[in-house]
């Protein structure tokens, strides 16, 4: 898929989730919140409850950019969580090593991110890792290798240019030095300060139907 032709679909994605999930769909939902589509400015049927609760997982399911196997198996693990499973669940996704590359300002979007680690740039305590779904332990460091740093977009990354598009502050529950292209996962995060936009109860109800 080309850049152009996936940038259109997160565009119509965002507008059918009601979420902009990349910096370049922010314009263009401001310009048309609403739904894609010949109909999309008219007035909507009534939503069941399962199409509710359906959009609800597809709304987290999209901030991350996972496939629904992906974030099925993700919420069989937080039901093995000692805390409520819709907490647990967003929490263990922010722990993904593509989630913490976004977070700490190394990428300018979760897509992004996911290919900085695929491509073999990044270290957790200093050892390679290429797995996006690799579960970064509180404690754990994060930083870009050495011999990729000098490369221009992780110096745009260095000079804080993602943290201009991004709608988020740093999280408390990092410790990000920018300028080392480093941070420090110093404790789980908790859902109230994940910046993701979901009411995790009714994705928990939706894989409880």
């Amino acid at each position: 898929m080309t850049a152009a032709r996936r940038s259109r679909r997160q565009v119509r994605e965002s507008r059918a989730l009601g979420l902009a999930l990349t910096p370049k769909a922010v314009k263009y939902f401001d310009k048309r919140p609403y739904p894609p589509g010949e109909h999309g400015r008219g007035r909507r049927r009534t939503e069941s409850d399962y199409a509710i609760r359906l959009r609800e997982k597809q709304r987290l399911r999209a901030q991350y950019g996972l496939r629904e196997k992906q974030i099925a198996r993700a919420f069989q693990d937080a039901r093995k969580d000692s805390g409520l499973t819709g907490e647990a669940l967003v929490e263990l996704l922010e722990m993904r090593l593509d989630s913490l590359v976004l977070r700490a300002g190394f990428a300018r979007t979760i897509y992004q991110a996911r290919q900085v680690v695929v491509h073999r740039h990044v270290l957790v305590d200093g050892r390679l890792v290429d797995r996006p779904s690799f579960r970064v332990n509180p404690g754990q460091v994060i930083m870009i290798k050495p011999k990729s740093q000098p490369l221009v977009p992780f110096q745009v990354a260095a000079a804080g240019a993602h943290r201009d598009v991004q709608v988020w502050q740093t999280p408390e529950y990092l410790d990000v030095t920018l300028e080392r292209l480093r941070a420090q996962l110093v404790r789980r995060p908790t859902r109230a300060e994940v910046p993701v936009i979901c009411d995790v109860q009714l994705v928990v109800e939706h894989y409880s139907r």
